[in-house]
């Protein structure tokens, strides 16, 4: 069975690990939590990185540390992993759909200023599936109406929006490093801000609030979300071949492209042009998406269909206008993405898909 995606750990991740584990510093503190948090910011281009348990807690951290609370309300697109909404419930706030682009998948920029009411305090771009939001609109109309931004670039990891990675545009940018992001340290996230106040304060919390001066005094109830040393270290050693991870990408995207650009009823994935998709996963919409991933997996190859509409999930169903997001869910189709994948596999992939 050719994976939709799979790790790529090598001699490096276990060099550092073994040195963690030797060091007999494998819990929070360690030198690699703190190398990683500073490598990782410095290639997004922000000033600070607070490493983290996953890139849920993540966004609950960013948007805690941001005074997102009860009867807030937060817009977000309504097409992205669960977790985007989630994240927002644990404030308190409450989550508010927003339609997406029918060409990029993440959300439509025109659709924003009709969900904005005197509640409204932040918004959460979603970097869908590798390729940025438009950021540009959403800064200004954040601007305007003093709302903040947490981008949500779990699955974005060095995608460019104008010259700049995602994560460094808003207020606070949030990844994931689970096992299938385009870097990895098992489980982990980080949150990524040119904010020293802000930075400080997801420190804290994070931390279960101690207090630096007084050991064991807790000065209000936080949260214990802290990156181990050992995941770091596995971090460290993938963020020294991200590069190399994105070109591969990139370069099985192309071919993708070029084989499936002729096939009738598939559309391919797009780059806008100020835009640097990292192709987290390469997707595609199809007709009849169940007949097709039961073809590919007659023929040893892997699949996954997009996500569903936030607004049709059990607690977060309710009526809405988001005739994008729900054609765009129903014939979304993700293609093994690896880099691990041989041109030979994509090759068979795409035969699958002619034949089909």
């Amino acid at each position: 069975m050719i994976p939709v995606t799979e790790p790529l750990l090598e001699e490096k991740e276990l060099e550092y690990v073994t040195d963690c584990v030797e060091s007999g510093w494998v819990s929070s503190i360690g030198k690699y939590v703190t190398k990683f948090e500073e490598k990782f910011s410095g290639y997004c281009g922000s000033k600070h990185g607070v490493a983290v348990a996953n890139g849920t807690v993540a966004l609950h951290l960013a948007l805690a540390a941001l005074g997102i609370t009860k009867g807030d309300e937060v817009i977000i697109p309504d097409l992205t992993f669960v977790a985007t909404a989630n994240a927002v419930i644990y404030t308190g706030a409450k989550p508010v759909f927003a339609d997406v682009d029918k060409e990029t998948w993440c959300m439509d920029t025109s659709k924003i200023k009709e969900k904005i009411n005197k509640k409204t305090k932040a918004i959460i771009p979603v970097h869908l599936y590798g390729h940025p939001c438009d950021m540009d609109p959403i800064m200004e109309i954040a601007s305007e109406k003093g709302l903040k931004v947490v981008e949500d670039a779990a699955e974005a990891h060095g995608a460019g929006y104008k010259g700049k990675k995602v994560g460094s545009i808003g207020d606070v940018g949030c990844f994931s490093f689970y096992g299938n992001k385009i870097i990895t340290t098992g489980e982990g996230g980080m949150c990524v801000t040119n904010d020293g106040d802000v930075a400080k304060r997801m420190e804290f919390l994070k931390d279960h609030g101690m207090s630096k001066e007084k050991t064991y005094w807790h000065d209000e109830i936080a949260f214990n979300y802290r990156m181990t040393n050992v995941q770091a270290a596995i971090g460290v050693a993938q963020l020294e071949k991200i590069d190399g991870f994105i070109e591969t990408k990139r370069r099985n995207a192309i071919l993708y492209n070029d084989l499936l650009k002729d096939v009738k009823g598939v559309v391919l994935p797009v780059e806008k042009e100020w835009a640097k998709n990292v192709y987290w996963m390469y997707s595609i919409l199809v007709e009849e998406r169940t007949k097709l991933m039961e073809r590919l997996k007659a023929d040893g190859i892997d699949s996954r269909p997009f996500f569903y509409p936030l607004h049709v999930l059990p607690p977060y169903k309710r009526e809405g206008d988001f005739p994008v997001s729900d054609d765009v869910s129903l014939r979304g189709l993700n293609l093994p993405s690896s880099v691990k994948l041989k041109e030979e596999e994509i090759r068979k992939i795409v035969e699958s898909i002619k034949n089909d």
